[in-house]
């Protein structure tokens, strides 16, 4: 189940009766589409390489079997300086008026927390989250796009990494999207370092970035049909010529098994 994050905990520093902002009325705090929050998901299990069968796949990945790995909702305390973060983060953004769903889930996994955020707040989030004084993450230092497959609900995720200079801290932000309706707000506006990493999660995933200046292919041409690195993406079938020589489509390989 989704964390309530609105309550730490009794004694627990930024807790419901400290923060400001819980006190919204009911209807504020439901204005936000059930579509909105519900509960991101990632993590498929995978057979073969890319779940490719059949190919003449001599690489080897062909027998892998790696089952479906999600993170858990981390209970708190989060532990060491995650707590402090969470508490300011959470207060901050209670001060502006922002509704206690902003913040969908809170993760902490091989020494990182990640905060899963919904779309409709991530440029608000990642506002405060610069410019409050108890926060400072003043920057983005990575931006990528994540494809968990078509079996997966919100299959598309956009991944923030985000930077304090001043606290020597790093966090993760998170947003899940569905594949049909793969829009989110773009952050170029708060952390211009964010403009060719937005590109190239729009080429490679098909992750539109609403408000980017110039949202445009980065790697691929103009005029290529689809996104690469989509999981249902197909693997070619067209031959590649190299140093004169020519390498065969993966379907035409020769297997050795």
């Amino acid at each position: 189940m989704t964390q309530d994050l609105t309550n730490p905990g009794p004694g627990e520093k930024g807790s419901s009766a400290e923060r400001p902002g819980d006190d919204l009325a009911p209807e504020r705090q439901g204005e936000s589409s059930h579509a909105e929050h519900r509960e991101p998901v990632s993590g498929r299990a995978r057979e073969g390489m890319f779940g490719v069968t059949g190919s003449g796949d001599t690489s080897g990945y062909g027998g892998l079997r790696l089952p479906a790995y999600v993170p858990p909702a981390t209970e708190r305390p989060y532990g060491g300086w995650f707590d402090e973060v969470a508490d300011n983060l959470f207060a901050a953004l209670g001060e502006k008026g922002l509704p206690p769903g902003v913040i969908e889930r809170v993760t902490v996994d091989r020494d990182e927390i990640t905060f899963y955020v919904g779309r409709e707040h991530l440029v608000e989030t990642c506002r405060t989250l610069r410019d409050d004084a108890a926060l400072r993450f003043e920057l983005c230092s990575s931006l990528s796009g994540v494809d968990y497959g078509p079996e997966v609900p919100r299959r598309l995720h956009s991944v923030y990494h985000l930077t304090s200079m001043t606290y020597r801290r790093r966090i993760r932000l998170e947003v899940a999207l569905d594949v049909d309706d793969a829009h989110v707000p773009s952050i170029v506006e708060v952390y211009p370092t964010a403009d060719f990493q937005e590109r190239e999660a729009w080429d490679m995933f098909g992750i539109v970035y609403d408000g980017h200046p110039a949202l445009t292919r980065i790697l691929m041409p103009d005029d290529w049909d689809g996104h690469p690195q989509r999981k249902d993406y197909p693997l070619g079938g067209i031959p590649v010529e190299y140093k004169g020589a020519e390498i065969p489509p993966p379907d035409q390989r020769r297997a050795y098994t």
